[in-house]
């Protein structure tokens, strides 16, 4: 099992405590939990102008009786992601299994993919886009046209050509790089990956994006010129995935597996410990073993490694790792020109990332029951200002969060495009506030009654650290300048 900690929790608790002497500094009622500010730069207004709530494209105020019938089955919301996601407006049902993808949860996997990009990108990957629509005699080549049954789904064009829609590409980036005659062993390692829409026929889509019949995926094919180098790389493409779960704050297994149709001769799955997980897992708490129960026999409860007893827990899995040696290049001919001149099969890994269902797996483990709670570094927005009611005694301060909104943007650029004014100033603090709070805002700032005073006041909502605060703009400054970006 892995465990990870965050360096920017440490300094925003710090920077609040050093705040916290200070006099310009007074602290409100916790209420809120864990989450950690962090961006990406996507979507970011003009110079000028404001990113203002009322024009957000979302769903609001959708009762879980609205969402049973969207969902077209009765009892369906089984899974407090599936259920937060509907109710906040995130993803709509299209049809069982499918989802329309809203303006907040593509801001979130946009952030996530390019924290992907990075660490792919850093152990030498290089991205490629294959089409989703795969020729049949390239499945039927190695026979998982027939293993895969009623999983694929299958279509045939005008001319009576059969196709699927991938739910995984080794055939087709198999064919590519076998495709490439003249390959030679300085060339390799190759570390291709993509992420692009992937598809399965689920009997039973459920749980909201965890499960679904269409989905994002990262996938990597790896292709070296020995099983000692081929071996090398997996190690680093599983450190790799360590990091990127680091990053994200989730706590994470790391199992040993089966191969599935998938084949080869190693493999491990990348798992999130949660209730509602439908992979069985057994861990040693005496070593660091730990596995997919599936693999090991029904009656061992003493782990095969040190004899400890073993302990049973569920997950969610959200990244699975092979090594699948010659399965495929065997099939397609995917060689290369070794150092002695001769031509050699190229030895191949795949390591696939559920998108989609990390961002529903991160919501499932991180939020409480009404309130969604975001990886720091997926956070759609990390900033909402909240200015007085209109009418209230406060009104005067509106101003003043304008002006704050333009002043952050100044002396803290990073946050362009990250700074959400909520402008539906119809409605109370109060409400807004809930409304800050359920979507998961890292740092929510509010101009209520102290920001009249002088100099005015802004409470500070900061999630990261389970607190409120008030500070003045400077104090404001402060805290968000130790945002650290992507």
């Amino acid at each position: 099992m892995s465990w990870c900690c965050d360096p920017v929790l440490g300094a925003m608790e710090g920077l609040l405590t050093r705040c916290r002497v200070g006099s310009r500094l007074a602290t409100s009622t916790p209420q809120l939990s864990r989450s950690f500010p962090h961006r990406c730069q996507h979507c970011a207004p003009a110079r000028g102008q404001r990113l203002v709530l009322s024009r957000m494209f979302q769903p609001q105020n959708l009762r879980e009786d609205q969402l049973l019938s969207l969902e077209g089955r009765p009892g369906s919301l089984t899974c407090k992601s599936q259920r937060l996601m509907l109710l906040g407006g995130l993803i709509l049902p299209a049809s069982p299994g499918c989802y329309h993808l809203l303006p907040y949860t593509v801001r979130a996997m946009e952030k996530l993919v390019r924290v992907i990009d990075q660490e792919m990108q850093a152990i030498g990957g290089q991205k490629i886009d294959m089409p989703n629509l795969s020729p049949a005699e390239l499945w039927q080549a190695t026979s998982r046209w027939q293993l895969m049954g009623k999983e694929l789904l299958r279509l045939r064009d005008r001319h009576g050509k059969e196709y699927c829609l991938g739910p995984t590409h080794e055939e087709a980036v198999t064919a590519l790089v076998a495709s490439q005659k003249n390959l030679s062993y300085k060339q390799l390692p190759f570390l291709l990956y993509q992420v692009t829409r992937k598809f399965r026929d689920e009997p039973r889509p459920r749980f909201g994006l965890l499960r679904g019949r269409e989905f994002y995926m990262k996938d990597m094919y790896t292709f070296d010129s020995s099983p000692e180098a081929a071996r090398q790389t997996y190690s680093l493409v599983c450190d790799a995935y360590c990091s990127l779960f680091n990053r994200l704050g989730l706590r994470f297994i790391k199992a040993q597996a089966d191969v599935g149709s998938i084949g080869g001769t190693m493999s491990h799955e990348f798992q999130l410990p949660v209730d509602v997980g439908e992979d069985r897992l057994v861990i040693c708490p005496s070593c660091s073993f730990s596995a997919n129960k599936e693999t090991l026999d029904s009656s061992q409860t003493n782990c095969p490694a040190c004899q400890g007893l073993l302990t049973e827990t569920k997950g969610i899995e959200v990244g699975h790792t092979f090594y699948l040696g010659t399965r495929y290049s065997s099939i397609f001919n995917a060689q290369f020109v070794n150092s002695h001149g001769e031509l050699s099969l190229a030895e191949m890994g795949c390591y696939g990332l559920g998108v989609t269902r990390i961002l529903a797996a991160a919501i499932e483990v991180l939020s409480t029951e009404d309130c969604i709670r975001w990886p720091r570094l997926l956070a759609p927005y990390q900033v909402c200002l909240i200015p007085p009611k209109k009418g209230s005694k406060e009104t005067a301060a509106t101003e003043l969060v304008e002006h704050l909104h333009d002043h952050i943007i100044e002396s803290v650029p990073q946050l362009q495009g990250e700074i959400l004014l909520d402008d539906r100033t119809h409605l109370t603090i109060g409400n807004r506030l809930k409304d800050a709070n359920k979507f998961g805002y890292p740092f929510v700032i509010v101009a209520g009654k102290r920001a009249l005073e002088d100099p005015a006041h802004f409470e500070v909502w900061c999630q990261n650290t389970g607190e409120a605060v008030f500070l003045t703009k400077e104090g404001v400054m402060e805290l968000l300048a130790q945002v650290q970006v992507v």
